[in-house]
């Protein structure tokens, strides 16, 4: 699952630690440093860090991995999202820490401007495997996400994208419902949902990245490209759009959308796993998402949180309502869900870079990560194999995934590319402080224009 969240203020000093790495003259790292490899291309024991995929979704790939190059052992160890950028920082500074690590765009955890300098340049790498064309079989939003100056210092395994929502959809068939396409009628199918004892919508309002989701889906609605376009210096946050965007986003909880007690609620695991139970019907969840479809994955995840004998339900993914009656509708935005980056430290460079390169640009590798249904595929052109696919429930499912997977590919919009660490942390305070009604509307979009000044 995609695990994007702000960059914490506490990680600031990580950002001085890994900065303090030199790329070009490393020493000592993972018992060796960079000059000294102790793997071969297709001998070596790698550990691999990150908030993302599902640890058994990483052990998928890495079986099929071992298929090709059984000598490369690969673990996994899976770091908690709200923990992985103080962890990743001292880490990459040691002789102790991963060979391979996740890095994300912009100033989602693991962010690429923060912790690039611990990575090895993988342009010299991927033009060696692929040609100089490379750029050109590879989706854009991978390759710009994750180079910094020039420098490639991950490559992605693919894409997530956000915009939408996802709703249970046995609940909504069991109380004669129809997913909500305006304000209104997001409110009464809560209203009749609540009245039968069911929980409707829910949100981990707790954690940034998801409140930032749910604001961009409506500055999507109000006006299209404003909210990139602030990002960017090409407009004010205190323009009248952004005003009717905070506005509608505190109406979620005035309104009775957002459950009771949402910003004391983190989004993992919390409303992921009230969602699993059927406690909600509705949820605020991206591409991701697709991989809950497959009936093992539901069963599994449903199993993890806390379900005995579990029953997978048929889940869809639905267009973001039109909160503002604009009619612009359906949009999707997205960054690579995670690149994978080489310890510029480590002493296993050259069974890194296998790896690195099979999961992000072959076939094989790009393959495996489509048919996850985790992330889109990086490589141009590949698409998962839905034959081979157990569904839910594959008659009500399977051309509705189909055209959403199309639709997410073609979008170009990013999400957490353009915001920066300082806009990203006043983001984190405007959304909750508005929504608890701490800070108002106008205080709000002063506080979003003054951290977008101060970059």
């Amino acid at each position: 699952m995609s695990k994007w969240m702000s960059v914490r203020r506490g990680a600031l000093a990580a950002v001085v630690a890994v900065g303090m790495v030199s790329v070009a003259a490393c020493s000592g790292g993972g018992g060796g440093g960079a000059g000294s490899d102790s793997s071969t291309a297709t001998e070596g024991d790698l550990i691999w860090w990150g908030w993302t995929p599902d640890k058994p979704v990483a052990d998928q790939l890495i079986a099929k991995f071992n298929e090709e190059y059984p000598d490369i052992a690969v673990e996994f160890v899976s770091k908690p999202i709200d923990t992985y950028d103080s962890l990743i920082g001292p880490a990459i500074t040691s002789s102790e820490g991963p060979d391979i690590f996740n890095l994300a765009p912009g100033s989602a955890n693991g962010g690429v401007g923060v912790f690039h300098a611990g990575a090895m340049d993988l342009g010299p790498v991927v033009e060696e495997a692929l040609g100089e064309d490379w750029q050109d079989q590879l989706a854009a939003t991978g390759v710009e996400g994750l180079t910094v100056d020039g420098k490639v210092a991950a490559l992605s395994a693919g894409a997530v994208y956000s915009g939408g929502l996802w709703i249970n959809k046995d609940i909504f068939d069991q109380h004669g419902l129809t997913a909500p396409t305006t304000m209104a009628e997001w409110q009464s199918v809560c209203e009749t949902l609540e009245a039968a004892g069911q929980g409707c919508f829910i949100q981990g309002a707790g954690q940034n990245g998801f409140n930032m989701d749910t604001f961009e889906a409506i500055m999507e609605n109000v006006e299209p490209g404003a909210y990139v376009a602030a990002s960017q210096d090409e407009k004010s946050y205190t323009d009248p759009e952004f005003v009717e965007g905070l506005e509608i986003w505190k109406s979620l909880f005035d309104d009775g959308i957002m459950q009771e007690g949402a910003v004391g609620v983190q989004q993992y695991p919390e409303a992921n796993n009230a969602f699993m139970k059927g406690e909600y019907a509705m949820i605020m969840m991206g591409s991701w998402y697709t991989q809950y479809t497959v009936r093992d994955i539901m069963t599994g995840a449903m199993s993890a949180a806390g379900v005995a004998d579990p029953e997978p339900f048929t889940m869809v993914p639905i267009p973001f309502p039109d909160l503002a009656g604009t009619g612009n509708v359906g949009s999707m935005f997205g960054d690579a869900d995670y690149g994978l980056a080489i310890n510029a430290q480590s002493d296993q460079q050259a069974a890194a870079e296998t790896f690195v390169l099979w999961l992000t640009t072959s076939e094989e590798g790009q393959q495996a990560v489509a048919n996850t249904l985790n992330d889109i595929p990086s490589l141009v052109g590949i698409q998962p194999e839905w034959d081979s696919i157990e569904l839910v429930d594959p008659e009500v499912q399977r051309s509705l995934l189909i055209d959403y997977t199309e639709q997410a590919s073609e979008s170009t919009q990013p999400r957490f590319a353009t915001v920066s660490p300082d806009l990203n942390g006043a983001f984190e305070d405007v959304l909750i402080g508005v929504a608890s009604g701490s800070m108002s509307v106008d205080e709000g979009l002063e506080t979003l224009q003054a951290a977008a000044d101060a970059d």
